[in-house]
């Protein structure tokens, strides 16, 4: 089975994981040390979002799901085992899009187990582990879209000479988009309207599902974010034979765990739990579940990604 994530280029990926693995990650914020409280408490606080399927969501019966979570289940044992504990009671902590980080930072949650994408300006405020998905920014439109949409989006003919600018502006200047709030797609649509100096504005829906909604509606054109979530929330909805996510990547950024600035004990305990979980290949097995069978890309995005003790 092909992953449900599309094709990745195995050597943007590979160049990505490895430049910010071997990066230094020092926020400035003050960390209070984690790994005493949970040992204090004999309990750790694990963040995550219900609506990022298949990342991380609340099921039926109300408990946390998804791949990062079961990563983070994980790291749960690595730290009772770490800190000699008989017993570490979890936690789980729903957080939204808008509050996640501040979560973090302030000391809510000790680890935010989502679907979230490092950049440098996150960078500032919280640590994050090593790469733990593949990720990019990926569209979704209604089946009947305008070709023309269809194929400025899809990439098609894509020439890069002023003339196609030109072009694609103009197809795309009176479309309306959205994004939720909060994640990385809103600061990278934004930014590209700019540059095509488009008369528009991304449009902030609260969840994925409400953007699919908004799509099916005819309230907007275009859904941008995270491809893996797109896939998944399109699949599932009511209207998915109604709704289309195309085949291309806007994006290469690395999904990681996201934690306490300036915790080096904790993220360095994280991390090798997590790089150790990818060096025996169980990695494999998990993104299976989640995603379909990994490709040679993304098995050569978790090598490039693991970290030697």
């Amino acid at each position: 089975m092909k992953p449900r994530h599309g094709s990745i280029v195995i050597g943007t990926l590979a160049l990505v994981a490895a430049t910010y693995a071997a990066s230094a990650q020092t926020p400035p914020a003050a960390s209070t040390g984690a790994l005493s409280r949970i040992q204090a408490t004999g309990r750790i606080r694990f963040g995550y979002r219900i609506d990022a399927r298949p990342f991380s969501y609340r099921d039926a019966f109300g408990s946390a799901v998804g791949y990062s979570i079961t990563l983070c289940d994980r790291i749960a044992d690595a730290i009772r085992s770490e800190l000699r504990l008989g017993q570490l009671a979890i936690d789980w902590v729903p957080v939204s899009a808008v509050d996640r980080f501040q979560a973090v930072r302030e000391g809510a949650v000790d680890i935010l187990c989502g679907a979230d994408t490092v950049s440098l300006a996150r960078r500032s405020e919280v640590a994050f582990s090593i790469p733990v998905f593949p990720g990019g920014i990926g569209v979704l439109l209604r089946t009947d879209a305008p070709v023309r949409l269809r194929d400025v989006l899809s990439g098609k003919e894509q020439t890069f000479h002023p003339t196609w600018r030109a072009s694609a502006s103009q197809v795309l200047q009176t479309r309306a988009f959205a994004v939720v709030a909060g994640t990385i797609a809103e600061t990278w649509l934004e930014q590209r309207i700019d540059d095509l100096h488009l008369i528009t504005k991304a449009t902030q829906v609260a969840s994925y599902q409400d953007g699919v909604q908004a799509v099916l509606d005819r309230h907007i054109d275009a859904l941008f974010g995270e491809r893996a979530i797109l896939l998944e929330v399109s699949r599932r909805h009511p209207g998915a034979d109604n709704v289309v996510v195309l085949n291309r990547l806007f994006t290469y950024g690395p999904v990681a765990l996201t934690l306490p600035p300036n915790d080096e004990r904790l993220r360095l305990l994280v991390d090798r739990t997590l790089a150790g979980f990818y060096a025996d290949g169980k990695i494999a097995n998990l993104y299976t579940t989640w995603f379909g069978e990994p490709d040679a890309a993304a098995l050569a995005f978790f090598k490039w990604s693991t970290v030697p003790d």
